[in-house]
C-alpha cells in the first residue's frame, strides 16, 4: 500500500470520528433532561391532576408535569386517553407523525461511494506524482545530473592517471568536436571501465561529466531488466530518446553486466534479458553523427559481458581501473585526509606503504573509522595512532577485548603467534613484520601481519614457499611447546592458506616440474567437469603434498634453531598483548625491549593544526595483491 493511500484511510477514519463525536456532544448539551415514563404512570399522574400539558405525535407521548418534569413515554391506541386529558384540564397539543433522518442515516449509505472516489482521487494524484509511472510502465529510471549540479572533476580523483588520461579524450571531444572531425577521427562511442570493486569507476564517469559540463545520465544495469518481457527494451528506447533531447550529453550504465551477459542461445530461457541487450545494441549502433552521445559503463566482470557488446563501434575502449599503487594511495589518502584536522606525526608515505591492497573506497573507510575513533577518544585532531587502529580495525575487524580467555589459551596463542613471527623474521624472501597481536579481532584470538618493502606485482617461488612456511609456524610452535596433546584448532586458517597456496602452484602457475607447463584449474566448474585424467589429478595430489611436506620441515627446523628467541616473543606477547615489528627484531636479535609508552595519557592536538600533506609524487598504478596475514 502506498504512503499516499494509507493516509488518505488515516484521515478518512479522523474526519469521521470527529464528525461523530462533534454530533454526539452537540446532541448532549442541547438536548433537555427527560424522564421516562410507563403508560401506567402516566396514567396515574393524569388521574392525580399531576400533569400540566401533553403533546401527542402518533403513538408518542411528550409533556411536562406540574412540578416542571419534562417527561415522554410510548401509548398503545386508546379512545378514552384524549377525553381523560380533557377531563382533567390538560393542556393538549397534537403534532403529525413526521419521519426524522438522522446525519448518520444520510451518511452512511454514502460512505462507501465517497471511499471509492476517494480511492480513485488519490490514485490518479500518485501516478500524477510518479512522473505517471503507472500508464508508463517502460519509462527509463535514469537520473538526469545537470551540468550545473556536477561539481566533481578529475581533480578528485586520485590514483587513476592513466584512466583520466585515457578519459580526456571523451572531455576534449564534448568541449570541441571539430578538433577530430577535422581530421576525419570519431570519438569512441563507448568506453568501458573495467576494475575490481571501488576502484573509482563511477567517480571517473561523474568526473569526465563534471568536466565537460554536459548532462548526466546514470542508471544501474539492473534497472532495465524486469519480469515481463519487452519492459526493458521499452526502457533502453526511452533512455536514448532522453539522450538525444539532450545532446551532447553523457550516458552511464553502471554494473552493466546484469543486462550485458553473454547470451546463452537458448530461446525462452531469458527473453527479456535478451531483448534488452538487443535493443542496447542497437541504440548503440543507431547513433546519427551530428548526435554526440557518449556511453560509459561500469563493470567487474568482463569475462561475462557479452562479445557483441565489445566489438568495435559499441564499448571499443576498455579502461582499466586497477588497484592503486603506492604513490597512487599517497595521493587518494592526501585527497581524503584534506577533510580532516591531523595531528604533526601523521606521515601520508607511511601510512600509504602500510596498506598494500587497499582500493580507493578502503582508503575512504579508513580515513572516516580514523576520524570516528579520534572523536570517541575526544582529540581534536586525527593521529597517526587512530590511523593505524583503523587500518586494523578495516583489515583484521575490531577488537574483541571482552572475550574471556584462560591463562593456558592466551598462553598457547602467544607461542603460536611467536611462530609465525620466527618463521617470518628467519626466513629468505618473506615480508618484514608489521605487527603481532594476541588480542582478539573479528574471528581470530591474534595474528601476524607481515607487509612488502615494494608494492608487488609478481609472485615467485622463494616468497610462496617462504609464506607457506609461515603459515605453519603457529602449529609448528604449539606442537614443539605443549606436546602434540595440547595442539588446537586455532590453525585452520593457516592450513587452509598453506593447501590453497600450493595447489594453484601447481595447477595454474606451473611451479612444479611433475605436472609441468600445464595448466589444470578447476576454475568456477566442480571436481566432475575437470579437464583432466585420474593420473594427472593423483600427481597433482602427490605434488601438493610435497611442497607442503617440505615447507613444514623447513619451517620446523627453523623454530627448532631459535627456540629461545621464540619463548622471548611469546613472553612479550603476554605481558604487552601487541609487538612491532621493530620490537620483534630486537628480540630475535637477543636485545632488551625498551620501556612500554603509556599513549592514554596522551594530549589533543590544537584544532587549529594545519593538513600540510596534501603534495604528493604522480606515479603509474600497478596491480597490487593484498599483504599476508597469519591468523589464528
Amino acid at each position: 500500500m502506498s504512503s499516499n493511500l494509507r493516509n488518505f484511510f488515516i484521515w478518512s477514519a479522523i474526519f469521521i470520528a470527529l464528525i461523530a463525536g462533534v454530533d454526539s456532544l452537540t446532541r448532549r448539551v442541547n438536548a433537555p433532561v427527560v424522564s421516562q415514563f410507563t403508560y401506567s404512570r402516566f396514567i396515574e399522574a393524569v388521574n392525580a391532576n399531576d400533569v400540566q400539558e401533553v403533546t401527542l405525535q402518533g403513538h408518542q407521548i411528550t409533556g411536562k408535569t406540574r412540578r416542571g418534569e419534562m417527561f415522554a413515554t410510548y401509548a398503545p391506541y386508546d379512545a378514552s386517553l384524549i377525553p381523560l386529558l380533557l377531563d382533567r384540564g390538560v393542556n393538549l397539543s397534537a403534532l403529525p407523525v413526521e419521519t426524522k433522518i438522522s446525519f448518520w442515516q444520510i451518511l452512511l449509505p454514502l460512505l462507501p461511494l465517497l471511499l471509492i472516489c476517494g480511492l480513485v482521487f488519490f490514485s490518479f494524484k500518485q501516478m500524477q506524482s510518479n512522473g505517471n509511472r503507472a500508464l508508463g510502465f517502460g519509462r527509463s529510471n535514469a537520473k538526469l545530473a545537470e551540468e550545473k549540479k556536477l561539481k566533481v572533476t578529475f581533480d578528485d580523483v586520485a590514483g587513476a592517471d592513466e584512466a583520466k588520461q585515457d578519459l580526456q579524450e571523451v572531455v576534449d571531444f564534448l568541449k570541441d568536436p571539430q578538433k577530430f572531425q577535422r581530421l576525419g577521427g570519431k570519438i569512441p562511442k563507448g568506453f568501458l571501465l573495467v576494475g575490481p570493486p571501488g576502484t573509482g569507476k563511477t567517480l571517473l564517469a561523474k568526473a569526465v561529466a563534471g568536466e565537460a559540463g554536459v548532462p548526466f545520465f546514470s542508471i544501474a544495469g539492473s534497472d532495465f531488466v524486469e519480469m515481463f518481457v519487452g519492459v526493458g527494451a521499452s526502457r533502453v528506447r526511452d533512455l536514448f530518446g532522453q539522450a538525444k533531447k539532450n545532446s551532447p550529453c553523457i550516458i552511464f550504465i553502471d554494473e552493466i553486466d546484469a543486462v550485458g551477459r553473454r547470451r546463452s542461445g537458448n530461446y525462452g530461457g531469458n527473453d527479456e534479458r535478451d531483448q534488452t541487450l538487443n535493443q542496447l545494441l542497437v541504440e548503440m549502433d543507431g547513433f546519427d553523427d551530428a548526435q554526440t552521445i557518449i556511453v560509459i559503463a561500469a563493470t567487474n566482470r568482463l569475462d561475462v559481458l557479452d562479445q557483441a557488446l565489445l566489438r568495435p563501434g559499441r564499448f571499443d575502449r576498455r579502461i582499466v581501473v586497477p588497484i592503486p599503487d603506492l604513490q597512487g594511495r599517497e595521493k587518494i589518502l592526501a585527497v581524503h585526509l584534506k577533510k580532516v584536522p591531523l595531528a604533526p606525526n601523521v606521515k601520508i608515505d607511511i601510512l600509504a606503504r602500510r596498506t598494500p591492497g587497499f582500493s580507493g573506497a578502503d582508503l575512504a573507510n579508513l580515513v572516516n573509522e580514523s576520524a570516528l575513533l579520534a572523536a570517541r577518544l575526544g582529540k581534536l585532531a586525527v593521529g597517526m595512532q587512530e590511523l593505524e587502529e583503523a587500518r586494523d580495525k578495516v583489515i583484521m575487524g575490531a577488537e574483541r577485548r571482552s572475550l574471556v580467555m584462560t591463562e593456558e589459551a592466551k598462553k598457547i596463542t602467544a607461542h603460536h603467534e611467536a611462530g609465525h613471527a620466527v618463521v617470518a623474521f628467519y626466513t629468505p624472501g618473506t615480508d618484514p613484520i608489521h605487527k603481532a597481536t594476541i588480542v582478539p579481532r573479528g574471528s581470530a584470538l591474534g595474528l601476524v601481519a607481515t607487509l612488502p618493502k615494494d608494492d608487488r606485482v609478481d609472485y615467485t617461488y622463494e616468497w610462496l614457499t617462504a609464506d607457506i612456511m609461515v603459515s605453519m609456524g603457529g602449529r609448528i610452535a604449539e606442537e614443539l611447546i605443549f606436546g602434540p596433546e595440547k595442539i588446537g584448532a586455532g590453525a585452520s586458517s593457516d592450513i587452509k592458506a598453506a593447501t590453497n597456496l600450493a595447489r594453484r602452484m601447481v595447477t595454474e602457475w606451473g611451479m612444479s616440474r611433475a605436472v609441468g607447463f600445464l595448466n589444470c584449474d578447476f576454475g568456477d566448474s566442480s571436481f566432475e567437469a575437470r579437464e583432466f585424467s585420474e593420473a594427472t589429478a593423483k600427481i597433482i595430489d602427490d605434488e601438493v603434498n610435497r611442497i607442503l611436506t617440505t615447507c613444514y620441515q623447513k619451517a620446523t627446523d627453523v623454530i627448532t634453531e631459535h627456540r629461545q628467541q621464540l619463548v622471548a616473543i611469546a613472553s612479550a606477547l603476554l605481558d604487552r598483548e601487541t609487538l612491532s615489528g621493530d620490537e620483534i627484531k630486537l628480540l630475535c636479535e637477543g636485545k632488551e625491549l625498551p620501556p612500554q609508552v603509556d599513549t592514554s595519557s596522551e594530549v589533543a592536538v590544537p584544532e587549529s593544526i594545519p593538513n600540510t600533506s596534501s603534495k604528493r609524487k604522480r606515479g603509474r598504478p600497478k596491480k597490487q595483491p593484498p599483504q599476508s596475514e597469519q591468523l589464528t
